[in-house]
């Protein structure tokens, strides 16, 4: 006869005996539930579906957390970038707002992203991070500003900024944790190393298989994941690789083994609804099969320090299909950037 204990032992609870688990949500109730969680991850998508929840009345969850995230924007945040558009700024109180709710039930990071609109500049990410930061220090002075992760668009641009951000300047600007998100390609992966990102974030699927019913990738990137995973550790990289953008629960357990993956509620729930006897799958399969690839870092050497050479390496990856995901990824973004912007306008 089966033990108790093993009958209740659920597929979360297996998944987070091989990898560390984060959730990639801005509904704390799922942390609180489920958790606690490594990581909380999240990005404009996220934030919009999450502000724009409504009560039973029909009125904004979140109407209060909106006006004050407003007043923030107008008042001591505009004064100190009043270069920044006051939206763009109420936008990204927001955010913080929103995830450091998660700070009593994750253990590590709280992630927030960049501006998409600004992935082709370094500059403007560079400073969009650190105001991040500086909102973080604001809004709550006891949460410690190294558990901020500051998930950045894998352009070349961006990478540079994940660079800067993660050297620091001294006392005037310490180091920033950075997460190189939207990547799809082991060009961007060993760039994002060797800019000394704290983590990558590979997309197993494409953006566009949220948001387009019936849509499915055919060129899912679960090889990504293990090449990256396997390079980084034969390279003695810092840089730790976190599985995104899944689609199923055994799409999950596929990965389980991954030094970190980030699951949305609905997988979550599914996860810790099933117990692991009662699953016909194999976890961790993906991980387990353990081919021996490696991957071919040809004229790394080169390109890694000279744009010219690292965009037609990019551009050439997979035949274009890595670039026009992370395209199609910014455009995608950028739209919820918009409405984003328009939510805090109703309230400036």
């Amino acid at each position: 006869m089966e033990s108790i204990e093993h009958v209740h032992v659920t597929l979360l609870d297996s998944l987070r005996n091989v990898s560390e688990v984060s959730c990639d949500t801005l509904d704390v109730q799922v942390a609180k539930d489920l958790g606690p969680f490594r990581d909380v991850t999240s990005n404009q998508a996220i934030a919009l579906g999450e502000l724009t929840k409504t009560t039973p009345e029909g009125k904004l969850q979140y109407e209060e957390l909106l006006r004050r995230a407003t007043e923030d924007a107008r008042t001591w945040l505009h004064a100190a970038w009043p270069e920044v558009d006051l939206a763009t700024l109420a936008v990204e109180v927001m955010m913080v707002r929103l995830v450091i709710q998660f700070a009593p039930y994750v253990t590590h990071y709280m992630h927030v992203q960049t501006n998409p609109k600004w992935a082709y500049s370094t500059e403007k990410t560079r400073r969009n991070a650190q105001r991040i930061v500086e909102i973080f220090k604001k809004i709550d002075p006891s949460i410690k500003t190294k558990r901020v992760c500051i998930k950045i668009p894998a352009t070349w641009e961006g990478i540079a900024a994940c660079r800067e951000l993660e050297a620091g300047e001294g006392s005037r600007s310490p180091p920033i944790a950075t997460l190189a998100t939207t990547l799809f390609c082991m060009e961007q992966a060993v760039l994002a190393a060797h800019a000394g990102c704290t983590y990558i974030a590979p997309y197993v699927n494409e953006l566009k298989v949220h948001f387009e019913p019936g849509y499915v990738d055919q060129h899912k990137a679960f090889n990504l994941t293990r090449l990256a995973q396997r390079h980084y550790v034969d390279k003695s990289h810092r840089t730790q690789v976190l599985a995104a953008s899944l689609t199923s629960v055994d799409e999950v357990m596929q990965l389980a083994g991954i030094q970190h993956v980030t699951v949305s509620p609905h997988l979550l729930q599914g996860l810790a609804a099933e117990p692991t006897a009662d699953w016909d799958g194999k976890l961790g399969a993906f991980f387990a099969a353990d081919p021996q690839e490696r991957w071919d870092a040809g004229g790394f050497a080169t390109w890694c320090g000279d744009e010219s050479e690292y965009r037609i390496a990019f551009t050439r990856s997979g035949r274009g299909k890595a670039e026009e995901k992370l395209v199609q990824a910014i455009n995608i973004f950028s739209d919820k950037q918009d409405e984003l912007e328009a939510l805090a306008r109703r309230f400036l």
